[in-house]
């Protein structure tokens, strides 16, 4: 009993082959390595996740442009750059910035030092590989992989920058130790600045997200989406709303990052050098709906590997963060739109469903 006949089709084991693929520990990557001309079953997208896509469509090449915000100059413009920011944030939810005063020297060893990784030897990368997120270093695939109704086409190396100590430079893998030491010094900058600019678009104080936290911990993600070979049947990300307050994102210059705005896909063109700014859930929250945080993914391609390094400015989960409505941003007539929250309920909810395309925050509405 259980035997397939002679012309049957076998029954597809789905779990069967998540779990072979994980015990593997050689990611998306490993699959590309062996010269594969077709995808495996579980990256292949369910028909819901198709039949969800037809509510949106791809926007023509130039009827959206995200918005580009120019810090150069921010002393004698700083007004102008926070209206800009006002409006990026309220409308779209992204926007990138030029001229933030990370060299380019930076940006291009930051995306270098990722591929390094991914690229390289796969002991090392096997050594780091767990599903357990609470690790300050680690290498995975999909970390959602057995809730997802499809796997995603991407490996990620993850680090805990700040939690809220620094991480020790030594884990690091020497791949890529030194640039990120580099970079985070320079992001530990910008973050400090955005997070200001965003206080003041919100018309508070220029300290107040600070005050919050809310630059205390910073996880840096280098995501590694190799070419595939069926790239219309899969996702390099699927659909899903950061869980930060919000995030900066460097990628190379393969396009496949687009944001949701008005039912339509819009591709954030890469800008050599730029940083990709968007708005994370936990802003949207604190701010009552002023700001948005905007869906995204990243579409797959079948031409050559794409890099990306995001560091998410989030909560804490040792400590009992409260996430709740600013005041000064309710009133009567605006009343809070969310309940109080601790940042790990908001987490422990977003991690138990996976990124299904949507957003945890809609769970906390009062």
């Amino acid at each position: 009993m259980g035997s397939v006949q002679p012309g049957e089709v076998p029954l597809y084991d789905r779990n069967k082959e998540l779990k072979a693929f994980d015990e593997s520990k050689t990611g998306v990557k490993g699959i590309v390595d062996l010269g594969i001309e077709k995808i495996p079953r579980m990256f292949v997208r369910t028909q819901d996740e198709f039949t969800e896509d037809l509510a949106y469509t791809d926007a023509t090449r130039d009827q959206f442009q995200t918005p580009v915000i120019d810090l150069q100059g921010i002393d004698h413009l700083r007004n102008e750059i926070i209206d800009e920011i006002r409006r990026a944030s309220m409308t779209w939810g992204f926007f990138q910035l030029v001229n933030h005063e990370i060299p380019l020297s930076v940006t291009n060893e930051m995306i270098e030092g990722i591929r390094r990784f991914h690229e390289g030897d796969i002991e090392v990368k096997k050594q780091l590989y767990v599903r357990d997120l609470s690790q300050k270093v680690q290498y995975d695939s999909n970390f959602d992989l057995y809730k997802s109704r499809s796997a995603n086409w991407r490996d990620t190396f993850r680090c805990r920058l700040l939690n809220p100590d620094p991480i020790d430079p030594q884990l690091l893998p020497d791949t890529c130790r030194d640039i990120i030491v580099t970079y985070w010094k320079h992001i530990m900058n910008l973050g400090d600045t955005l997070a200001e600019l965003l206080s003041e678009a919100l018309g508070l104080h220029k300290d107040h997200l600070k005050s919050m936290d809310c630059t205390q911990y910073l996880t840096l993600l280098g995501h590694y989406y190799p070419a595939c070979p069926e790239p219309e049947l899969t996702m390099g990300t699927t659909k899903h709303s950061d869980q930060s307050f919000f995030t900066i994102l460097l990628q190379d210059q393969v396009a496949g990052l687009q944001f949701l705005y008005q039912n339509q896909w819009v591709t954030v063109k890469p800008i050599p050098g730029a940083l990709t700014i968007n708005i994370g859930d936990l802003i949207q929250l604190i701010s009552n709906d002023k700001f948005k945080s905007s869906e995204h993914r990243v579409v797959a391609n079948h031409v050559e590997p794409r890099v990306s390094v995001g560091c998410f400015y989030r909560a804490s989960l040792d400590k009992p963060t409260l996430l709740y409505p600013i005041r000064e941003l309710t009133s009567k007539s605006d009343p809070p739109v969310y309940k109080d929250i601790t940042f790990k309920e908001y987490i422990d909810y977003a991690h138990s469903r996976g990124l299904d395309g949507i957003s945890s925050l809609n769970y906390f509405k009062l």
